[in-house]
């Protein structure tokens, strides 16, 4: 983009985005431009085995955008990290992966997903996994806290991904892994559609 263009209103696309997935979080099944629940997950290459012991209410608002599990299994006792973690789909797969010894912290910046994912580990009896409030760009995690990072279909939202990987980067151990899905562009956008914040959020 023109560097004498102005850049889009990151504060406005969160609140896009937020007005988006609250959606998800109350109305799972309606009319979105995406997936949502139990089908995405099979579409998305996820083993009934993953998620057939999870309530309706852990998977309905499932929104992913593929399988961050197919890179590479999580092993028993790792710490995790979710940034982005909805209604906690993810995060309670990793829970089983890590197991009682390890530990799974979501992070999302809507109180409804967070209210979804925290009602369903207490069903399901999930001690290993937390739920915090906060933003890719400012995670509210510790220097060097995950041996695994895993995101799923959020990193595109963020309008500075720069800060949101350089968050990654800083929770990460020394040696430790990024799995993420994610969508991406190779093409070059023209600058009115990067301005458009409708296009970020559909």
């Amino acid at each position: 983009m023109s560097p004498d263009k102005a850049w889009i209103d990151p504060i406005a696309l969160r609140e896009e985005v937020k007005k988006k997935y609250r959606e998800v979080a109350s109305n799972p099944t309606g009319a979105f431009h995406f997936h949502t629940g139990r089908g995405a997950a099979r579409r998305l290459g996820y083993s009934p085995e993953q998620f057939e012991h999870m309530p309706e209410a852990a998977v309905e608002s499932f929104a992913g955008v593929a399988n961050p599990f197919s890179l590479q299994a999580l092993q028993v006792g790792e710490k995790v990290l979710d940034a982005g973690s909805g209604a906690g789909f993810d995060c309670f797969i990793a829970a089983r992966q890590v197991g009682p010894s390890g530990k799974v912290i979501g992070v999302d910046m809507l109180d409804t997903m967070l209210e979804k994912a925290r009602a369903s580990a207490s069903t399901m009896g999930l001690a290993n996994v937390e739920f915090r409030k906060g933003l890719l760009e400012e995670l509210p995690v510790e220097d060097a806290w995950a041996d695994v990072v895993i995101s799923n279909g959020v990193i595109n939202l963020c309008a500075d991904k720069q800060q949101a990987l350089s968050e990654i980067w800083r929770v990460l151990k020394p040696g430790g892994t990024l799995q993420f899905a994610d969508i991406a562009n190779g093409k070059e956008i023209p600058d009115s559609a990067v301005c458009n914040i409708d296009l970020w959020t559909d």
